[in-house]
């Protein structure tokens, strides 16, 4: 019993090709996102006053702590595009994670 649980557990099934596909899916996704989602917060906030994007990496940064759906130190845009763009970035962290997780479920 032991040894075919074993065996299971190490062999690549359809499931698992599946479910791999699925995470490399969100992930490239997400990079793309997070790249499209960088330039727009640079351009539509940076050196904007009361804001604190005041380079590239700032926005990288901000951007990817959005798509971590964790808050960060930095303030919430002060632009109404920039507003838009972090809502829209909200959003697609919430479907990954959503998605993720239906991906798991189902391979289980």
């Amino acid at each position: 019993m032991i040894r075919e649980e074993l065996r299971r557990l190490f062999t690549w099934e359809e499931r698992h090709r599946r479910l791999a596909a699925r995470l490399i899916i969100a992930f490239v996704m997400t990079l793309v996102v997070l790249a499209a989602g960088s330039v727009l917060i640079w351009i539509f906030e940076s050196g904007k006053k009361g804001g604190e994007i005041h380079g590239f990496g700032d926005a990288v940064f901000f951007t990817a702590v959005q798509l971590l759906t964790v808050s960060s130190s930095i303030t919430n845009p002060v632009t109404a595009a920039g507003k838009v763009v972090d809502v829209a970035l909200e959003v697609w962290a919430i479907f990954v994670v959503t998605a993720i997780a239906g991906s798991f479920a189902s391979f289980f």
